[in-house]
């Protein structure tokens, strides 16, 4: 987050123009944009209004962006008794896959909480992480907590990085259903405020931050708003998604960003100006 004072107060008609201004620019950002994508912007909370939406029913393979829906399952089977979330796991010598994050690394025996073990699926994208938080909730559980998050078009199949005989299918997301699940966790609607926004401090502390908020303004330029992006990327050959809540100027944007057929460079350039397009848009201060 970077600090800063820049604000234009605009009318509510004013709003109205801005609003189309940003449907154009950002239909001309993915018009521009090679491959195929699905985007959805929708401003959260009271101010709730502003929505954006290009095909937004398309399925996706979901890569590490799955991995938001598990961490509310896992909150999900604490919120009901199954376990507490600073309950340890221990790390077995068959939990261990490859792909991103570090547990891979280390020593089977290694004891960490469930908390530990969602904050690594999310801010390292750790496959091993995912694979025990699956194992811990398993899969009724996440395919139920899609449902409740209204993500009824999307799927999850399998674990990360395991590639089973029996299980051919992908899990699969959609820019709609995603940016329903963004919009029960920004306003507190899933589970309970308290679950919404420890999921929300967790996705604040990502690592992995060349997608959206790769272009908005860095601390030396002091005369812009604040701004916090806690966000989920996922990517593999051809696809490049990245998904999260934009805060800045007392207001709140989910951003729903999916791509296939692709180049990570080019995609990379695009999640960024659809970041800072919405950012740009945020920083009106409305009467």
């Amino acid at each position: 987050m970077i600090k800063g004072k820049r604000q234009e107060t605009i009318s509510q008609q004013e709003k109205g123009r801005k609003a189309v201004e940003l449907e154009i620019r950002l239909s001309a950002i993915i018009g521009q944009a090679e491959g195929t994508w699905g985007v959805v912007v929708e401003e959260q909370g009271s101010a709730k209004g502003t929505r954006f939406e290009h095909v937004p029913d398309e399925l996706f393979i979901a890569e590490s962006v799955i991995k938001v829906p598990i961490m509310a399952a896992v909150f999900a089977a604490s919120e009901q008794g199954h376990f507490r979330l600073d309950d340890p796991l221990v790390l077995r010598q068959e939990d261990l896959v490859g792909g991103s994050g570090i547990l891979y690394a280390l020593s089977p025996g290694l004891k960490l909480t469930i908390r530990d073990l969602v904050t690594l699926m999310i801010i390292q994208s750790d496959n091993t992480a995912t694979n025990m938080l699956i194992d811990l909730v398993g899969k009724a559980k996440i395919d139920q907590t899609m449902i409740d998050l209204g993500m009824r078009q999307s799927c999850y199949s399998r674990k990360l990085m395991i590639y089973p005989l029996d299980i051919t299918e992908n899990n699969k997301i959609t820019a709609g259903d995603v940016a329903s699940m963004l919009g029960q966790i920004a306003t507190g609607s899933y589970l309970s405020e308290r679950a919404c926004k420890e999921m929300i401090a967790i996705m604040k502390k990502q690592q992995v931050r060349n997608g959206l908020p790769s272009q908005l303004p860095n601390e030396e330029e002091s005369n812009y708003p604040a701004w916090e992006l806690p966000c989920k990327s996922g990517w593999d050959t051809g696809r490049q998604h990245d998904v999260g809540l934009l805060y800045t100027n007392n207001r709140c944007f989910s951003i729903t960003a999916l791509s296939k057929d692709v180049t990570a460079q080019s995609a990379l350039n695009t999640l960024g100006l659809l970041g800072r397009a919405v950012y740009d848009y945020a920083i009106l201060a409305v009467d």
